[in-house]
């Protein structure tokens, strides 16, 4: 756990993290939890269409009829659908575009890959399918979850309070990559992602802190309960 400015990060494994703030649960690509332990979801944010990250099963565990949902256009299908029955609302949010849910202001810039292929001119998360990566404003504490992504240009000088990086390579960028990105983002504070729950060895995101040593890492625990 992480506190910053009265805000609270919680890694739930993956790319899915519970941010505690302004009287809100937030959960962001929520995956393979039982909602045991978990607070009842105030928004949930999605950043792209992949079971992994818009998962059914895990929003409805922790969502009820005062949950937002909020996700790019690729995702309103399952977000909208009969899959996800409690919820209050959905709100789109593209790259480019800005939310309220009160009292949280959600930006996005895209997340897509450059370099990364699942077949030959076949990328993992091409920019054109329109994922995101959010960008939360809480009282000018700003939280930016990178999604699955690779180092992209849209993140350069973003000088979030708080940066959450994927490291685990493969899907998304891989350790040496992601310090990279970490230097061009310029975040107070840089917390790796996208290992645990069998996605990614642990030990990547030790080895992006021990390679970041001139800038602030925090390794969060993975936080077993309510997990799968």
């Amino acid at each position: 756990m992480l506190t910053c400015n009265d805000t609270t990060i919680r890694w739930l494994g993956h790319d899915a993290f519970l941010i505690q703030a302004k009287g809100k649960n937030i959960y962001i690509d929520p995956y393979q939890i039982t909602g045991e332990g978990l607070p009842k979801a105030d928004i949930v944010i999605t950043t792209h269409e992949h079971f992994d990250h818009c998962n059914p099963d895990a929003i409805n565990r922790v969502a009820s009829e005062a949950t937002v949902l909020v996700g790019p256009q690729i995702c309103m299908g399952t977000l909208s659908g009969s899959e996800i029955p409690a919820k209050k609302a959905v709100e789109e949010l593209n790259p480019g575009e800005e939310i309220t849910v009160e009292p949280i202001t959600i930006s996005a810039i895209p997340a897509y890959n450059i370099h990364r292929f699942r077949a030959p001119g076949q990328l993992f998360h091409p920019k054109e399918s329109g994922h995101i990566g959010p960008i939360l404003n809480i009282d000018g504490t700003t939280i930016y979850h990178a999604g699955d992504t690779d180092k992209i240009p849209e993140m350069d000088n973003l000088k979030p309070t708080i940066a959450l990086l994927p490291v685990s390579g493969t899907y998304v960028m891989d350790v040496p990559e992601a310090v990279e990105a970490a230097m061009a983002v310029d975040a107070e504070i840089t917390i790796p992602m996208h290992v645990g729950r069998g996605i990614g060895e642990l030990s990547f995101a030790n080895e992006f802190k021990a390679t970041l040593a001139n800038k602030k890492v925090v390794v969060l625990p993975m936080e077993d309960g309510g997990a799968v």
